[in-house]
């Protein structure tokens, strides 16, 4: 079957183009002239004035963990204590059977100086579990402490911790590794849960383009079940139709030890067309938010340097390792130590194994060019580069100067030709590849987001690290799929038609307005897998 893309502009690996696009069984076939792909039998989608783009491709993101919050209580959508407890309430309300009150998304922000307590939710007559946004911290109330038996006297694990009031009390708040404490207590999801949570997730993320993605996180994390297994069923049934690498999971609380079992759940999905588990995820810090991002220097007014979750001179060895045997590594580095750990762990690797580094909110500026000299990738989430309430409030005055400015720095790593993809880190901020590119072109929040109207929202955030919309495309598309080592990710001949049809034109429209730009369609292999109503 042929498919003619007419009545709009292309973009392509050449530029923006008034061209169409023949599509022939399920392959882009022909970019040209419409008067010479139209003499061809075909069907016809008008793009009506729109823009037909590559699908978009997230590089880092967590969509069955997002599925799975999605069917609880979510509060993503909501901001504020009040509105949190009436959300809560409701779904109690409507919940009686459920043994627990779990789900996630509220926003640090929303709390004095960034932290809820448990007495919020000692309301509740079951145990509550509800992780922060970022998910890097989750919210409980007494009777789940009680349940953990956790008390003044629970030591913090090595890689995480339990805040405290003054007298050493728990507050109801964990960070990092301390979240398993009672994360683990929550009831498990069926298979059935996960693979539901993994196909609502995938028809949301055709809503928005995306045809294809990484997880970042294939394994047990934060109270979190291994999704692996999710992933080979649906890929072995058929219901898994983007394109999907797995970020195989490094346990921090083991060494090298792990490397085999890695191994052995990479050839797990060997042979399988739609997903695949070649790269490892390695989480080197925490946040700066809460102080466990890794960083040179002390954050101001409280002293300490965050936690280097991995110790720097085993990472090397280990990285060496996985290098060797033909995996990719894709860490989270927030902090600027952090990344120089990073980076030092790649000298000598292999660039063909396309290494890249996620978030980078944080690079000392000597290491930019470290990039592009070791070939290795930024993965950007651009969406986080705004004067937003956690960054006015919770960041910018515990990093001080110089390290303020040297927050990501996506101008600076394009001018020394690094590689760059792109992703959301979903359910942790919004999923929309377009809300990121409006990011990094203005540097500030898109006029839909639930802080826009937060005071400094729409102040440029160091505006000397904008880029141009079709970098910022390119890193959502190109730059994403090639990290996947996926077959899509460009309109050009010989390509899967994996394909976003978008209402509007965005580079026709004032910069400003980049966000107001939706997904009409969405193709895969030349087939439409979703049609906005």
């Amino acid at each position: 079957m042929n498919i003619l893309f007419r009545g709009g502009r292309v973009f392509t690996p050449k530029g923006v183009l008034a061209e169409a696009v023949l599509v022939r069984d399920g392959v882009i076939a022909e970019v040209g002239p419409e008067r010479d792909l139209a003499r061809r039998p075909h069907e016809t989608v008008d793009l009506d004035g729109g823009l037909l783009a590559p699908g978009f491709t997230d590089a880092h993101i967590h969509p069955v963990q997002a599925g799975l919050e999605r069917a609880k209580c979510d509060l993503s959508e909501d901001f504020g204590l009040d509105t949190y407890l009436a959300k809560i309430t409701d779904y109690a309300a409507k919940n009686p059977d459920k043994e627990w009150i779990d789900g996630g998304g509220w926003d640090m922000s929303a709390f004095p100086g960034g932290l809820p307590h448990r007495e919020h939710l000692d309301f509740l007559d079951r145990p509550a579990y509800l992780i922060q946004r970022d998910h890097h911290a989750a919210w409980v109330n007494t009777r789940a402490l009680d349940r953990a038996g956790i008390t003044r006297d629970t030591p913090d694990p090595a890689d995480g911790r339990i805040e405290r009031d003054a007298t050493g009390a728990p507050t109801g708040v964990l960070h990092e590794g301390a979240m398993d404490l009672v994360g683990l207590l929550t009831p498990r999801p069926t298979s059935q849960d996960l693979l539901d949570a993994l196909a609502d997730a995938q028809a949301y993320l055709f809503s928005l383009g995306i045809t294809g993605w990484q997880d970042a996180i294939v394994g047990s994390y934060a109270g979190s079940d291994d999704q692996l297994p999710t992933y080979l069923a649906a890929a072995r049934s058929g219901s898994l139709r983007a394109r999907v690498v797995g970020a195989l999971w490094w346990d921090r609380t083991r060494g090298a030890e792990q490397i085999d079992d890695l191994v052995e759940r990479r050839a797990a999905a060997e042979g399988l067309d739609r997903f695949r588990a070649g790269s490892v995820k390695i989480m080197q810090d925490g946040i700066t938010e809460n102080f466990t991002a890794a960083t040179l220097e002390p954050y101001c007014r409280c002293g300490g340097t965050g936690l280097s979750y991995v110790d720097p001179g085993k990472l090397r060895h280990y990285v060496a390792e996985l290098d060797r045997l033909g995996f990719q590594v894709h860490f989270h580095a927030i902090g600027e130590r952090a990344v120089r750990e990073a980076l030092d762990s790649f000298e000598g690797t292999d660039p063909a194994n396309r290494h890249h580094i996620a978030h980078l909110q944080i690079i000392e500026p000597s290491d930019v060019p470290r990039f592009a000299a070791l070939g290795v990738t930024a993965n950007l989430q651009p969406l986080w580069a705004t004067h937003h309430a956690q960054m006015d409030e919770l960041t910018l005055p515990f990093l001080g100067e110089p390290r303020s400015s040297w927050q990501y720095p996506f101008a600076d790593l394009l001018a020394h030709g690094t590689h760059c993809c792109a992703g959301s880190d979903w359910p942790v901020s919004s999923a929309d590849p377009l809300q990121g590119m409006h990011v990094a072109v203005n540097r500030t929040e898109p006029g839909g987001s639930v802080h826009a109207g937060y005071p400094t929202a729409q102040t440029p955030f160091l505006p000397g690290q904008r880029i141009d919309l079709a970098a910022a495309m390119t890193a959502y598309t190109a730059g994403s799929a090639w990290i996947n080592r996926s077959p899509a990710g460009a309109v050009e001949p010989g390509r899967p038609a994996d394909l976003a049809v978008l209402d509007r034109d965005p580079f026709e429209l004032p910069p400003g307005e980049i966000w107001t730009t939706r997904v009409r369609m969405t193709f895969v292999d030349g087939e439409p897998v979703y049609e906005r109503p």
